[in-house]
């Protein structure tokens, strides 16, 4: 008759083996969590170079656009000039503006004004639809006032923050308010690009974390196992 078997206490190797697999598995779960970053719901300032949207150098008030010049403002919830979403919609200054003939001593700016998305706005508001104007000003004017002349009424706070356009949104003033830390388009991309081909949130990659994890268990767990048979044989 054999002998009954007789447990062992795992060895090192055996421990060493179940401590990795504990490290590794930590460390995947902790990294498949999603990142929460508080971001910011204010009108974001635009220039278009070329084909593309370019975070503006400066602000309204002080930016002096030349004759043919495309500008564009889009009101979003971001957490910096990085992570800003672009404005959508037309953006060809022949387009926007062929209704709005030349004149001695002017110069046309085309205007793109993108009110943002249903998730951007402040509770109880819906965003107007996007537009476009063509201002008409005089040759030293500002992007504030050639905004002025098509998009009234706009409202600022006491640091001259551009806070409404045409009356939206009713209240508030680059505000914070909590942020999924989800990527959005950058500060240069194309200007027939939108939010929605950068709103893929990052729920695959915690779903290929949580399954790297998984696997983690099992190669590490049958290492261990099988470590530990040898040893009892």
């Amino acid at each position: 008759m054999k002998p009954a078997a007789v447990l062992r206490r795992p060895g090192p190797a055996v421990a060493a083996l179940f401590g990795a697999l504990l490290v590794a598995l930590c460390v995947t779960l902790l990294g498949a969590a999603p990142a929460h970053a508080a971001g910011y719901r204010y009108w974001s300032f635009w220039d278009l170079d070329g084909d593309r949207w370019a975070y503006a150098t400066q602000g309204p008030s002080t930016a002096r656009p030349s004759d043919g010049d495309v500008q564009g403002f889009r009101f979003a919830v971001s957490e910096d000039s990085q992570d800003a979403t672009t404005p959508r919609g037309a953006h060809d200054f022949g387009a926007i503006c062929d209704g709005t003939p030349a004149r001695s001593g002017e110069k046309r700016i085309a205007l793109v004004v993108d009110f943002g998305t249903a998730g951007d706005a402040p509770d109880g508001e819906t965003p107007p639809a996007a537009r476009t104007a063509c201002a008409r000003v005089g040759e030293d004017a500002t992007t504030a006032e050639a905004l002025a002349e098509v998009a009234k009424p706009l409202r600022y706070d006491t640091n001259a923050l551009l806070c409404a356009i045409s009356g939206y949104p009713k209240a508030g003033c680059g505000e914070q308010v909590a942020g999924s830390g989800g990527a959005k388009t950058g500060k240069a991309t194309t200007a027939s690009d939108n939010e929605n081909s950068g709103d893929s949130g990052d729920s695959g990659g915690s779903s290929v974390g949580v399954a790297v994890g998984i696997g983690a268990v099992v190669v590490l767990g049958g290492a261990a196992y099988w470590q530990s048979r040898r040893r009892r044989g």
